[in-house]
């Protein structure tokens, strides 16, 4: 069990937990969230011993193991599964020692002991998780040195799993997956034998994997039961009751005060007055903790094209002459939403530079519309930045005309505040870079959208903002992102990149999971295949935007319909709440009212409950008008 008693702790005079705790059974799997630069990683820190907490204290249970991933696997000449062999280093001296004594009896304990640990199966477990993680059964066999830094973060990852820490710390596992080891890495967590607590900004990761949230927000823990997804709207649930508290208290106290205002130097009724003025000094006022400015992303429209704004024809594209890609026979419109599925390594990214004109093909051709504008955001592109310059500078820049407000107002639509604006690269922190990166991306209205792992970096709210910012876009988007909750929520056509080839994949990103691991449990010698689209049928013609657009308007409007009524019986909600939030509606002589109220209240929970599912069925109706 690990224990976090009352702790506090700041850096550089400010406090980033006062007086919290929490108790963390043992075998529990737990998902740590917050704002960025509430404290996380440094109560990973705290939790590791490597920093002292000012108070309180943290227990772990005796003898604990703590693991996690602080660093790449070095660059040495060791394979990849010899270096996650050695993560166990129990095994490795037990081994070592197997073959150096000469005492019979200690070789029978050696024996003995070797069993218990299941050191026999080890290297098919090491070779399982290196196949999981993306690594072919000739790529474990390869030198560290042979890897990038991504990838031999990926072995370090590797080989913590493969040790199995009774407490397994993970701060961001998947920034350095794709979407594959992500989806693997998911169905591993939620079967780990061990306590997990684990960082992450990946919605569905934290759905699938972990049974409780430990929700850091202003200094204090709250472990909250369940996936993100409940968590959310537990926390929504508890501030709308906090803030419905508020405003009734509000209210009493200011019909009390306006007693005492009225009668205070009334003789006959200054006993009173007195009275109510102490009752509003007991009061405990309710005070709601003021969130942190929402971010907010903006990304302006551009004209529309006639479609197809894109397409290639024959196409092979790779580097230095060697095709990675051959024959691609594609078409991009403006209304497409596109994620790229597909291993590392299979050509998501070679074919994001192909269409964003960072590549140029091999053979076959490229038609795109001569007033065509791409806006193109890729990981590396966050380094590419000047660090010794101003968001600002940066702006200034490519809007060398434009007033200094407006390039601002630029940054704030961004999520870019007017601190931030004239901070040095060098020290805004990695999502603050990643929402600049998506400014510069998006400044000329860009009439198609490449997005190559735009949530690196981004808390969870930045990630709903993106999401609703790109619903909202009128261009084409083509994504590849190891977050599947942005996919689904995003994509509504989905490309599967794999042996060269690019072929569309046709069924949705839970069957696309399920196959992924199906195949990863069945190939477990190596790297697993990547699943192939189901056999389907000869599509038929793709409709136009026009067509499609004649086709669900009907739909469409329905929709608006549903979306009018919730608001009008939102509006009643508002005023029917003010009036039960009243204390005089409560007095013995407007009983009869108050009971008319509270059957008021009764229906109109009710008739909210249907508007919704009305509205939800009438979205389903028009998202499968629009697919079909």
């Amino acid at each position: 069990m690990l224990r976090i008693n009352d702790i506090s702790f700041s850096i550089e005079g400010r406090p980033l937990f006062e007086n919290t705790g929490v108790i963390i059974p043992t075998g529990h799997k737990v998902g740590l969230v917050g704002r960025n630069g509430t404290g996380k990683t440094t109560l990973f820190r705290l939790i590791r011993g490597e920093l002292e907490p000012e108070g309180g204290s943290i227990t772990v249970p005796r003898g604990a193991r703590i693991g996690g991933v602080a660093q790449e696997a070095p660059a040495s000449d060791d394979s990849l599964l010899d270096t996650v062999l050695a993560a166990d280093t129990e095994r490795a001296a037990l081994l070592a020692e197997a073959d150096s004594t000469q005492d019979a009896g200690r070789i029978a304990d050696i024996h003995t002991r070797l069993g218990d640990i299941d050191a026999w199966s080890a290297e098919a477990r090491a070779a399982t998780i290196l196949a999981g993680l993306g690594f072919d059964s000739a790529a474990q066999k390869r030198p560290c040195a042979d890897f990038s830094g991504g990838w031999r973060m990926r072995v370090a990852l590797a080989a913590v799993l493969f040790s199995q820490p009774d407490i397994l710390l993970l701060d961001e596992p998947t920034n350095y997956l794709d979407l594959e080891g992500t989806i693997w890495l998911e169905s591993y967590l939620a079967r780990y034998p061990h306590t997990v607590l684990v960082v992450s900004h990946d919605r569905d990761l934290l759905n699938k994997s972990v049974g409780a949230i430990l929700h850091l927000e202003h200094r204090k823990l709250t472990l909250w039961t369940g996936g993100y997804d409940q968590f959310a709207r537990q926390h929504a649930e508890r501030r709308a009751q906090a803030e419905a508290e508020q405003k009734k208290q509000q209210a009493q106290r200011a019909h009390l005060q306006a007693y005492v205002d009225r009668f205070r130097y009334k003789a006959s009724k200054a006993k009173q007055a007195q009275s109510r003025l102490k009752m509003i000094e007991r009061m405990e006022p309710i005070t709601l903790l003021r969130d942190a400015a929402t971010v907010q992303f903006h990304f302006p429209s551009p004209e529309e094209l006639s479609p197809p704004i894109i397409k290639l024809e024959d196409v092979t594209v790779g580097y230095d002459g060697k095709p990675v890609l051959a024959g691609l026979n594609l078409r991009i419109d403006q209304d497409d939403r596109i994620a790229l599925l597909g291993a590392n390594g299979e050509g998501k990214s070679t074919l994001s530079k192909l269409l964003a004109g960072r590549l140029a093909p091999i053979s076959g051709q490229i038609h795109a519309s001569s007033k065509l504008r791409i806006g193109y955001f890729a990981q590396h592109q966050v380094d590419e930045l000047y660090l010794d310059e101003t968001p600002l500078q940066h702006l200034r820049r490519l809007r060398p005309d434009e007033v200094p407000a407006k390039l601002r107002a630029r940054l704030a639509a961004g999520g870019l505040g007017a601190e931030q604006a004239e901070t040095v690269v060098g020290k805004l922190s990695g999502g603050q870079k990643s929402r600049l990166s998506l400014l510069l991306a998006t400044l000329d209205a860009p009439h198609i959208l490449i997005l190559d792992e735009p949530t690196n970096h981004l808390d969870i709210e930045s990630r709903e903002a993106l999401v609703r910012a790109l619903n909202d876009y009128a261009g084409a988007v083509i994504l590849v992102s190891h977050d599947s909750h942005l996919v689904t929520m995003v994509a509504d056509r989905l490309w599967l990149v794999r042996d060269g080839k690019v072929r569309p994949f046709d069924e949705d990103m839970e069957a696309y999971r399920k196959l992924l691991l199906s195949e990863r449990r069945t190939d477990t010698g190596g790297r697993a295949r990547q699943p192939a689209p189901p056999a389907r049928p000869k599509p038929r013609p793709r409709r136009t935007p026009a067509e499609i657009r004649r086709m669900t308007a009907p739909l469409q409007a329905e929709v608006s319909k549903c979306e009018a009524r919730i608001t009008r019986l939102e509006e009643m909600r508002e005023k029917l709440d003010a009036l039960l939030a009243d204390p005089d509606t409560y007095d013995a002589a407007n009983a009869a009212r108050l009971r008319e109220l509270q059957a008021k209240d009764a229906e109109l929970n009710q008739a909210l409950q249907r508007a919704e599912e009305l509205w939800l069925k009438a979205v389903d109706a028009l998202e499968a008008a629009r697919k079909g």
